[in-house]
């Protein structure tokens, strides 16, 4: 039973085919999805996907960077009423990005330490987003985020820098399509190993980050949780591992972190 740790099953682009995404999916064996949420509309809508496939789907509940400056004035207490639902397992899609600072810097701030003392409150682990922003996100999560929380760095796309300040907070790491990327992303290859292996999943950040060695090429650039494959061929590659063993051990980890 595969795991994609992160997928955006409310973009309309997956939507507007769902019938086909999830029986792909299932056809590849990817039995589990999490889907992530970035504002309090998404993750009612991923709600109702809850609710038709409960045996496959998981989300979060959060408010992204880029999002925040839109957060309606109640977003803590909407946020904590939906965390209680059975399917909600994190914290997030939630964290700073001043890369291209869609919000305000000082409301990125404000909205990361609510979801971080939510997430401390609720006992729930915290599904990270971070671009050009560690500083201050490591800053925030030591000042404010209780030992006891699990955090997930998703889509890590970063250096070796990155990968050992987080590590050294004990976060676990999600790894996506990026990492099949010739162009940019083949520099992850000799980190993989360094990430212990209870510490890392893999995700199809689906609709986005196509795995670009995927033969013949698709036709559609929309990427989807069947493509896991392609991440998991790859990572295999890079950790020398058999793919079943790296995929019961991704998955594995996957149920843990998130208390399945």
């Amino acid at each position: 039973m595969w795991f994609d740790a992160g997928v955006n099953l409310t973009n309309k682009r997956l939507l507007s085919d769902l019938d086909g995404v999830m029986a792909r999916a299932e056809q590849d064996n990817v039995k589990k999805q999490l889907i992530i949420s970035t504002s309090i509309e998404e993750a009612e809508q991923a709600v109702k996907l809850c609710q038709q496939f409960p045996e496959k789907l998981l989300m979060t509940v959060g408010i992204h960077p880029h999002d925040a400056g839109e957060a309606p004035a109640n977003y803590k207490e909407q946020l904590r009423e939906l965390a209680g639902l059975p399917y909600v397992v994190a914290i997030g899609e939630c964290g700073l990005d001043f890369n291209r600072n869609f919000s305000p810097r000082d409301v990125q701030e404000e909205v990361f330490v609510a979801q971080i003392e939510l997430a401390n409150e609720l006992s729930l682990p915290l599904y990270l987003h971070e671009r050009d922003a560690i500083d201050l996100q490591i800053e925030l999560l030591n000042q404010y985020c209780n030992d006891s929380t699990p955090c997930l760095t998703h889509c890590f796309t970063g250096g070796v820098e990155a990968l050992n300040r987080y590590a050294e907070r004990g976060h676990w790491f999600g790894i996506t399509g990026w990492v099949c990327d010739e162009r940019r992303g083949y520099s992850l290859h000799p980190l993989l190993k360094k990430i212990p292996a209870n510490r890392l999943m893999l995700e199809t950040d689906a609709p986005y980050l196509m795995p670009r060695n995927i033969s013949p090429k698709p036709k559609s650039r929309r990427n989807e949780p069947a493509n896991l494959l392609y991440v998991l061929q790859m990572v295999a590659d890079c950790l020398e591992m058999d793919m079943n063993s790296l995929a019961k051990q991704t998955s594995s980890t996957a149920r843990d972190f998130f208390a399945l």
